[in-house]
C-alpha cells in the first residue's frame, strides 16, 4: 500500500497548497463567497460538477447499483436533471441578480423580511449536507489506513476546514477542479473499465443477475418520484448550487456551463450504477451495499490505480463538504447573525473600500466556526442516510415553493412566503416525527402544506409594491447597477 499512500499523501498535501495560494487572491468579499464572479466555462463546468457529486453520489450511487442494478442510477441521475433544469431555465437569471445567497434574493423579491427564517431553515440545510459529507471520510480513511472513526472525520475535516477557511471560493474552486479532473480519470476512465472486466463483461453480469437488475425502473416509480422532489428541486434551491451560479462569469457562462455539468452527471450515475452491478457478480454477499465501492476498489486494483481511485472518492466527498460548508457559513454570517446585530443597515453607496479586509475577515471565522461545528455534529452522529433525508426535506418543504414562486408568480408575496416556510418546514418536521424521517409522506404532504399556505395567504394579502417588484425586474434583466459591496437589504 505504500505507493497507494504516496498517491493520497500527495492529493491531501496538493488540496492545502491550493487553499494557500487561493488565500491570496481573496481581497475582497466577491472573492471569498464568489471567486470574484469570474469563472469561466470550463471551469464553472468543473466545480460544479464536483460540489453535486459527493460521496453519496459515488460511494452511495454505487451502492444503489449493487442493491438495485442499472436503475440504481436514478438518485444521481435525478441530482443531474435538477443541474439541468437549475442551468436551462433559471441560472442566467440567478447570476444577474448578483447576490450572495438565496435569503438576499427572497428579501430582493418580496420586500424584506424573508431573510432570517429563510436563512435558518437554508442553514440547517447547508449544516446537514457538510455533516453527511464529513462522516464518509471515516469510510474513506477506513480502507486506508484502518483509522478509527473519529480521527478519521477530524483528519478529513480538518483539511476542508484549513483550504476553505484560507482562500475562500477561491481555494475550493481551485481544489474542486483538481477534485473534478481525479473523478473522472479515477471513476469513469479506471474504475468503470476494470469492474466490467473483472466481471467477466456485460454478458456474464447478465448471465449471473436476476433481469431486474437491467430493468431501467426495477428500483420502484415511487421511488423515482421521490429522487425527484428531493434531489432534482432540491438542486434548483440549494445555497450551495446556487453559490456556484454566482460564480459564473455571465449568464451565457451559468446557462451552458451548468448544462455541461448536468450532463456529465448523468454519464457519472450510470457508470455507478454499472459498477455496482459488477460488484453485485463479484461479491454477491457482502453485508452492505455500501461496502461495495470499498471492497472492489480494494481487492480488484492494481497498486497506484487503487490509490488513484481511492483519491477519487475522497475527492468525491471533499467537493461536496467544501462546497456544502462555504455555503453554511455564508448564510450564518449574511443571513442570520449579520440582520441579528443590526449591522447590514449601511447601504452600498455608503460601503468603505477599507472595510473589504473586514469581510474577509468576518466571512473566514465563521467557515472556521461553521467547520468546527460540523466535525463535532459528524462524530455524534452516525446514520449518514438521515442526516441528508432531513436536510433535503427541510429544503424542499420549506424553501421551494417561495423561491420557484418568487421567480415565476409576480403575485406572491413576503407574508404568503413567510407562511410558506413556517407552513412547510413544520409539516415536514411533524410528519418525520410522526412517520419516521425516511418516509416518503413528510416531504410530500409539506410540499402540498407550503403550496397552499403560500397561494391564500398572497392571494388574501396586498400586493408586493410596484416599486419592489421593478427593482426586482431591473436586478433580474441585469438592469440594475452591480452594488460596491452588495449588501443584503436590512430586514424590515
Amino acid at each position: 500500500m505504500a505507493v497507494d499512500y504516496t498517491v493520497i499523501v500527495l492529493y491531501l498535501a496538493g488540496m492545502l497548497a491550493m487553499g494557500w495560494w487561493g488565500m491570496r487572491r481573496a481581497k475582497s468579499k466577491s472573492d471569498f463567497l464568489v471567486a470574484g464572479r469570474r469563472l469561466g466555462p470550463a471551469m464553472y463546468s468543473g466545480t460544479m460538477a464536483a460540489i453535486v457529486l459527493g460521496g453519496a453520489s459515488t460511494i452511495g450511487g454505487v451502492g444503489l447499483g449493487y442493491q438495485y442494478g442499472l436503475s440504481g442510477a436514478w438518485m444521481v441521475f435525478t441530482i443531474g436533471l435538477g443541474l439541468l433544469a437549475l442551468s436551462v431555465f433559471f441560472s442566467a437569471r440567478i447570476a444577474r441578480l448578483k447576490v450572495y445567497t438565496v435569503s438576499e434574493m427572497l428579501d430582493l423579491r418580496y420586500g424584506g423580511r424573508a431573510g432570517v427564517i429563510s436563512g435558518l431553515v437554508m442553514w440547517a440545510y447547508t449544516l446537514m449536507l457538510a455533516v453527511t459529507s464529513t462522516i464518509a471520510y471515516a469510510t474513506i480513511f477506513d480502507v486506508l489506513f484502518d483509522m478509527n472513526r473519529t480521527v478519521a472525520i477530524i483528519l478529513g475535516g480538518s483539511i476542508v476546514v484549513a483550504y476553505s477557511t484560507l482562500g475562500g471560493m477561491w481555494s475550493i474552486t481551485l481544489t474542486d477542479m483538481v477534485q473534478f479532473v481525479v473523478k473522472t480519470i479515477g471513476v469513469l476512465l479506471l474504475l468503470l473499465p476494470i469492474a466490467v472486466v473483472k466481471a467477466g463483461g456485460f454478458s456474464e453480469m447478465k448471465a449471473k443477475l436476476p433481469t431486474a437488475y437491467f430493468d431501467p425502473l426495477g428500483i420502484g416509480g415511487e421511488t423515482i418520484f421521490t429522487y425527484v422532489l428531493i434531489y432534482t428541486f432540491g438542486m434548483l434551491i440549494g445555497q450551495d448550487i446556487w453559490q456556484r451560479v454566482f460564480t459564473a462569469r455571465n449568464d451565457r457562462t451559468a446557462k451552458w456551463g451548468g448544462t455541461v455539468a448536468g450532463t456529465y452527471c448523468l454519464v457519472y450515475a450510470l457508470a455507478g450504477a454499472v459498477i455496482g452491478t459488477a460488484a453485485k457478480v463479484m461479491y454477491p454477499k457482502l453485508g452492505s451495499p455500501d461496502d461495495a465501492f470499498a471492497t472492489i476498489v480494494k481487492d480488484e486494483l492494481p497498486v497506484g490505480v487503487r490509490g488513484l481511485v481511492l483519491a477519487a472518492a475522497l475527492a468525491a466527498v471533499m467537493s461536496t463538504s467544501s462546497g456544502a460548508l462555504i455555503a453554511c457559513a455564508t448564510v450564518a454570517n449574511n443571513d442570520i447573525w449579520s440582520r441579528l446585530r443590526g449591522g447590514l443597515g449601511r447601504r452600498s453607496g455608503e460601503a468603505r473600500d477599507e472595510d473589504a479586509h473586514d469581510e474577509v475577515r468576518g466571512n473566514r471565522v465563521f467557515i472556521l466556526i461553521m467547520g468546527v461545528a460540523v466535525i463535532a455534529t459528524a462524530i455524534a452522529l452516525n446514520n449518514v442516510v438521515e442526516a441528508l433525508t432531513v436536510a433535503y426535506n427541510l429544503l424542499v418543504g420549506g424553501l421551494l415553493v417561495p423561491i420557484l414562486g418568487g421567480l415565476l408568480w409576480k403575485r406572491g408575496t413576503v407574508h404568503g412566503a413567510l407562511a410558506s416556510v413556517v407552513v412547510g418546514g413544520l409539516t415536514v418536521i411533524g410528519l418525520m416525527a410522526a412517520y419516521g424521517i425516511l418516509a416518503n409522506e413528510p416531504v410530500y404532504y409539506g410540499l402540498l402544506a407550503s403550496l397552499g399556505a403560500y397561494l391564500v395567504v398572497s392571494l388574501a394579502t396586498p400586493a408586493t409594491d410596484a416599486a419592489v417588484l421593478a427593482a426586482w425586474r431591473d436586478r433580474l434583466a441585469g438592469r440594475a447597477p452591480e452594488p460596491v459591496s452588495e449588501p443584503v437589504p436590512a430586514a424590515q
